[in-house]
């Protein structure tokens, strides 16, 4: 796969999942009754859901920085990934399996994105003790 399909997969990814956790978060600080009853339903407190919101809504503009933020994105990705997680078992344990597909969908979606995120951005890793390596994060 070369570097301008690897970018276009990126991007598509992060702009879908910039849209999907962005109107979740907006969603969520503005009380939209729907994401915010079924988010009550499984159990989580009302407090929780404005964090998450505000967490969602500083993860995307992160997400959407080009070039620059690459460890922040690390952790974006991997709120992201947690986020998906927890609503999966919880829409499993309370709701039942159907409710569960857009979480599916979710995780299928990062997980792709961050695949290529890894492609355009690859980390190297050095054992402590041993001579400096520059890496990508280092690079940006």
């Amino acid at each position: 796969m070369n570097l301008k399909t690897s970018k276009t997969i990126y991007w598509v990814g992060a702009i879908f999942i910039s849209l999907w956790f962005g109107a979740s978060g907006f969603f969520e600080l503005t009380k939209n009754p729907i994401v915010w009853d079924i988010t009550v339903k499984l159990g989580y407190p009302p407090h929780f859901i404005y964090i998450l919101g505000v967490a969602k809504l500083l993860g995307v503009a992160v997400l959407l920085t080009p070039g620059r933020f690459l460890r922040l994105k690390e952790w974006v990705f991997a709120g992201i990934f947690f986020d998906i997680t927890f609503a999966f078992f919880s829409k499993l344990a309370v709701l039942g399996f159907a409710p569960t597909v857009d979480a599916i969908i979710a995780f299928t979606a990062i997980s792709i994105t961050y695949i290529m995120f890894r492609k355009l951005y690859p980390a190297t890793y050095t054992k402590a003790g041993t001579e400096h390596v520059v890496n990508s994060f280092e690079r940006a």
